[in-house]
């Protein structure tokens, strides 16, 4: 079966930093984008980043440019985001998530109801 199964998040004081990790499986990785979107209570969900796995072109979005970066281990189908200098704002539940690559990776970032496969939400907490 399909699976995106992340690990990483929890509590963290702001300035802090986090590494997410989602490790997929039961689909063509290659063919996908991989990241992460989050939605924090009482806001739209919203791209944080993905890389495009078959050449590597990533999105970032604009609240988390400079502070976060994405990666890929392909031998192991696995997504890493880091996170540092975080900010309360920071604070959301964090779903992993596996788009086919038909559209352009700025276009995906921008568009949730596009994700073909979601994986478990965790929730990130930021700490002031």
């Amino acid at each position: 079966e399909v699976q995106l199964q992340a690990s990483g998040g929890g509590l963290v004081q702001a300035g802090g930093s986090l590494r997410l990790s989602c490790a997929a499986s039961g689909f063509a990785f290659d063919d996908y984008d991989i990241g992460w979107f989050r939605q924090a209570p009482g806001k739209e969900r919203e791209g944080v980043s993905l890389i495009r796995i078959r050449d590597g072109e990533t999105y970032y979005g604009d609240s988390v440019k400079g502070r976060a970066t994405i990666s890929v281990d392909k031998d192991k189908n696995t997504v890493f985001l880091q996170m540092n200098s975080l900010k309360p704002e920071d604070t959301a539940v964090y779903y992993c998530a596996a788009d086919k690559s038909e559209y352009s990776i700025q276009y995906t970032g921008r568009s949730y109801w596009l994700v073909d496969f979601w994986g478990q939400g965790t929730l990130v907490t930021v700490s002031s």
